[in-house]
């Protein structure tokens, strides 16, 4: 079959540092398609939830949202009922990654809070995959929750819950 022959080729073959950076570059972006297939899931995961509470036209996606002060935006994944009047704003965080990613997500989360409205209900929806390996920043978020900055956090196996609080917001805001 030629296999050994083939083995012997490519152990025996010069390795250059285009051929490293090639391999490495090719790496980094199949984890970086991963992330974002799981992101992209976990967003239509969350979009599908607010349609059957809101309906198709009740909410704006992947926005820029009117600021506290209405002279600056934020971005969140979905304001409700628009990004110019947003009551609940919902922002989808789907890594299966630790380190600065999770991190990262602490800077997203802080500039909605600093930006949103007091009267504007804040909800996060996460894989939560990695976050016992990040512990110091599941606990910040926690902090964010537990200070009613973030109104609840929420991962997939909580979707009834997701639903039922939606439903509770959208009488309570009158949507």
């Amino acid at each position: 079959m030629g296999f050994l022959e083939v083995l012997h080729s490519l152990s025996s073959r010069d390795v250059t540092w285009q051929d490293v950076l090639i391999e490495r570059l090719k790496s980094g972006r199949g984890s970086a398609t991963k992330g974002q297939q799981r992101g992209r899931f976990l967003e239509d995961f969350t979009e599908e939830t607010v349609r059957e509470v809101f309906g198709s036209g009740g909410y704006d996606t992947r926005c820029r949202f009117s600021g506290a002060r209405g002279t600056s935006t934020e971005k969140a994944d979905f304001a409700i009922p628009s990004r110019s009047d947003p009551g609940i704003l919902i922002e989808v965080k789907a890594y299966g990654a630790t380190g600065s990613k999770q991190t990262d997500i602490l800077g997203d989360v802080n500039r909605i809070v600093a930006e949103k409205r007091r009267d504007t209900q804040f909800l996060l929806v996460t894989d939560g995959t990695t976050w016992r390996q990040r512990s110091s920043d599941l606990e910040k978020l926690v902090k964010l929750q537990n200070s009613g900055d973030i109104g609840r956090i929420y991962t997939m196996q909580m979707r009834d819950d997701l639903r039922s609080d939606l439903a509770s917001l959208k009488r309570f805001y009158n949507l």
